[in-house]
């Protein structure tokens, strides 16, 4: 057995033992699970020797035997609730370690044109549709196409306008060994449809777990989504997530990125504008203290004209925090009348925090606008003296200027319930009183 295959036997043993169970799957998905573990067996995991990993080391996931989490939920609904929002949502799904959990979830009265259901459903004799995950090379999408064994897969019929979010609540709660927890979610919007989607991360127990998520959401021409991302995991999480969007023309995704907890929080982002006239907002907040790592790799890949994308992400780290933006803008040939804009910010309240920033424009064609900056910096003397000097209190100036910095951010989330819940878990986690 080759080196790297002998340190990955903990997971070849649970991929062998895997493949036994019913939830391997039909042919189709029995070949590409097999065809992704033998690709990661060969690549491994990435060092800080590979450019995209150069300032992320994951040798703290390396060293650690992950066991596949199996058996049925340990979550109850009490455990739920710190991470559920003040206005419940009519539709929620809830999985717990990887799988559907219809005890937990909330989909008996789903409005017209809605369709939610576990991927074990949706993945029968063929794939629902075969997205850019299935032949990705990225090592902890290998890991999710191995090990993946429910995950959620929403559908919104053509021209079907849900006003109400669809909330989708991803629980890990491994037992006593370190867990290999393996969500996937699949959102189709068809023609012209108009839907809003939560997504939603959270960890129960001191255990460590590695949550190796993957996101994809296809676009019909004119349809519109708006996504919400938390990430809340415990601070012996691992989470290692990829989102992969595609837009056909006319098209139009606006996310919004609240990164608030794990050991290291790892986000890679792919946009591809695949049709005229397609727009996407990324938009992304991270909070992080103590020995933290939050790692955001995003790539807006303008294909077609006419396109135009924004990007803002806001970083406030304390403690030890370190930080890692790396924000990509691609324009093909094609793509003429290209509009593009970034802008990678980052407050630092202590000297002990860091961030590595990396702006990158490839530009192939001539007739487009395209601008990015970054900047990295303290809370303003100034505008702490200013406040001060109108009695406000040192505690309160600061605090202030921190919910200014950020609120660019959370002032873009449409619904109330669900930005309001996260300015107060932005106060828990920066221990600001209220």
């Amino acid at each position: 057995m080759p080196p790297v295959a002998e340190r990955h036997d903990t997971y070849a043993a649970d991929f062998e033992a895997f493949r036994e169970t019913p939830a391997f799957g039909p042919e189709w998905l029995r070949t590409a699970r097999s065809s992704a573990f033998a690709r990661f067996i060969e690549r491994g995991f990435p060092s800080t020797r590979d450019e995209e990993w150069k300032f992320t080391n994951v040798a703290a996931i390396a060293a650690t035997s992950f066991r596949r989490v199996t058996g049925g939920p340990r979550v109850t609904s009490v455990e739920l609730e710190p991470f559920l929002f003040k206005t419940p949502f009519g539709m929620q799904a809830v999985v717990v370690n990887g799988r559907l959990s219809s005890e937990l979830s909330s989909l008996g009265n789903l409005p017209a044109g809605v369709t939610v259901s576990g991927m074990a459903e949706a993945m029968t004799d063929q794939p629902p549709l075969e997205g850019p995950s299935l032949k990705s090379d990225h090592p902890f999408v290998l890991l999710n196409t191995a090990f993946c064994e429910g995950g959620v897969f929403i559908h919104i019929a053509p021209k079907a306008v849900v006003t109400e979010p669809i909330h989708v609540l991803f629980i890990s709660a491994p037992a006593a060994d370190p867990g290999l927890v393996a969500p996937r979610l699949f959102v189709v919007a068809g023609e012209q449809s108009e839907s809003s989607i939560v997504e939603n991360y959270a960890g129960v127990g001191a255990t460590p777990v590695l949550t190796t998520a993957v996101t994809e959401v296809l676009l019909g021409p004119g349809a519109m989504v708006d996504h919400v991302k938390v990430q809340r995991e415990t601070a012996e999480a691992f989470h290692m997530a990829s989102t992969f969007v595609h837009l056909h023309r006319a098209s139009t995704f606006t996310s919004q990125a609240i990164t608030f907890g794990g050991r290291i929080a790892r986000n890679d982002i792919t946009a591809t504008l695949a049709g005229d006239g397609a727009e996407c907002t990324l938009n992304g907040l991270y909070v992080a203290d103590g020995e933290t790592l939050v790692d955001t790799h995003t790539t807006i890949d303008h294909a077609m004209p006419h396109c135009p994308s924004h990007e803002v992400y806001k970083g406030i780290l304390a403690g030890r925090a370190k930080a890692v933006f790396n924000g990509k803008i691609i324009v093909r040939p094609d793509a003429q009348k290209t509009d593009a804009k970034q802008t990678n910010k980052a407050l630092l309240l202590t000297d002990e925090a860091s961030i590595n920033t990396k702006p990158q424009l490839e530009i192939f064609a001539d007739d487009v606008k395209c601008t990015h900056g970054a900047a990295i910096g303290q809370l303003d003397a100034d505008q702490l003296f200013y406040l001060r000097a109108r009695g406000i209190g040192v505690l309160d100036a600061r605090n202030m200027l921190i919910h200014a910095f950020a609120s660019d951010v959370l002032n873009g989330i449409k619904h109330d319930a669900v930005r309001d819940r996260l300015e107060e878990v932005l106060v828990e986690k920066l221990h600001l009183p209220v």
